[in-house]
């Protein structure tokens, strides 16, 4: 997944859905790399861009909005600054997955499928990585991880972007809390 880019740092999204269509518009079948060249500069596609997207390809609004919830990698609101993807394909789960992801709601504060409120993290499940022979499996920010355990889950966050205090005080009382 490409990076994208941080609210302090953000393209112009009318400028950047400009772009994407100049670029994409006339080529047969479009869509898809129109809506991932918008995606890939933003981080997102602003719902407010789909009915222009709609207009210049000729379909419908709800053609587009079919496509845009179909693909799980589209995203209508802004991710964190760091996204989380842990995998949830069959080998991940036979090999902890679950916990894995237990793990990473609890030192995150976060549910899967959620942006904390401080903008810190993007959490999300992916149906296979493709790295299943080191299973289970993530990326952060696209980077792929394999053989994520809970220890290795917290060296990576640890080494991408350290959490702010309340966040560790957060996932240090949630380990208080675990039954012996």
């Amino acid at each position: 997944m490409p990076a994208h880019s941080h609210p302090a740092t953000s393209p112009d999204p009318v400028a950047t859905v400009g772009r994407a269509i100049t670029a994409h518009a006339h080529e047969p079948g479009g869509l898809l790399p129109l809506l991932h060249a918008i995606q890939d500069e933003l981080g997102w596609l602003p719902p407010e861009a789909l009915p222009r997207v709609a207009d210049v390809m000729n379909l419908s609004r709800a053609e587009v909005h079919g496509v845009v919830s179909f693909y799980h990698d589209f995203r209508l609101k802004p991710p964190g600054r760091r996204v989380v993807r842990i995998c949830r394909a069959e080998s991940c789960q036979a090999m902890g997955s679950d916990a894995l992801v237990e793990h990473a709601r609890q030192r995150l504060g976060m549910e899967m499928h959620s942006t904390r409120p401080d903008g810190g993290f993007t959490l999300e499940p992916v149906y296979c990585l493709g790295n299943c022979a080191l299973s289970p499996s993530m990326t952060v920010d696209g980077t792929l991880h394999g053989r994520v355990d809970p220890a290795r889950f917290d060296e990576v966050i640890d080494e991408m972007s350290p959490l702010p205090e309340a966040s560790r005080t957060l996932a240090c009382t949630a380990e208080a809390e675990k039954p012996l």
